[in-house]
């Protein structure tokens, strides 16, 4: 009885998650995107990251789908994936070679820069109602948890203390739907907890596209 009793009390915490986002003030959001920088220097970081913006772009926005845009990223997020690069938990034929010389001080500018640039953008999502409902409220069937939950409602992410959930809305469709389905098969395995991995695990090749398509629009 209490083990049914605790399986009735999981299902029904997993149902508030899948179905609730949290939801911010617009003046709170203002202020979440004044602390993007964190301790590093953006003016420095402008000059350290002229190589790295030969790829993502002066702005921060790519040109290549198959790069990914940088602009008004949580700079903890992209200090993080690139000692992920640095320590080979990331791989990548390009960028592990270019964070390997890279110091903590440069590693904090460079992400500054990024960060203080305004946040990327998508192109308004068309119609999509199964990415919409993949990111606003999940699959409880399938126990895939909600991406607004992590993410934010629009995909820029929720605050600067929780920047290991990184900013996603905007983001080129090309390069989402590749790391989609790199979390899904395990070749990509640097978030948090494998969150990622057991979250798209459930997911078809088709749910992925929808899912890529309306988060590249936000």
């Amino acid at each position: 009885m209490i083990h049914i009793k605790n399986s009735m009390a999981a299902c029904l915490a997993l149902a508030v998650l899948l179905a609730a986002p949290p939801a911010f003030a617009k003046s709170d959001f203002a202020n979440i995107l004044l602390r993007r920088t964190g301790n590093g220097d953006p003016v420095a970081g402008k000059e350290k990251s002229q190589i790295c913006q030969g790829c993502h772009g002066g702005d921060g926005n790519s040109k290549d789908e198959q790069i990914p845009k940088l602009a008004g990223q949580y700079d903890e997020y992209i200090i993080k994936q690139m000692r992920n690069y640095q320590e080979g938990t990331r791989s990548h034929e390009i960028m592990n070679g270019m964070a390997a010389p890279l110091s903590d001080k440069d590693l904090a500018d460079i992400a500054a820069y990024f960060a203080d640039q305004p946040i990327m953008k998508g192109n308004a999502a068309r119609p999509n109602e199964t990415g919409e409902k993949l990111f606003l409220h999940g699959n409880i069937g399938e126990m895939v948890m909600t991406c607004a939950y992590c993410h934010g409602n629009t995909g820029k992410g929720i605050d600067p203390s929780t920047a290991m959930y990184p900013v996603i809305g905007g983001q080129h469709k090309a390069y989402l739907l590749k790391q989609l389905k790199e979390f899904r098969g395990d070749d990509r395995v640097n978030s948090p907890n494998a969150g990622m991995n057991r979250t798209l695990r459930a997911l078809s090749d088709s749910e992925l596209e929808a899912l890529a398509e309306y988060i590249s629009g936000l």
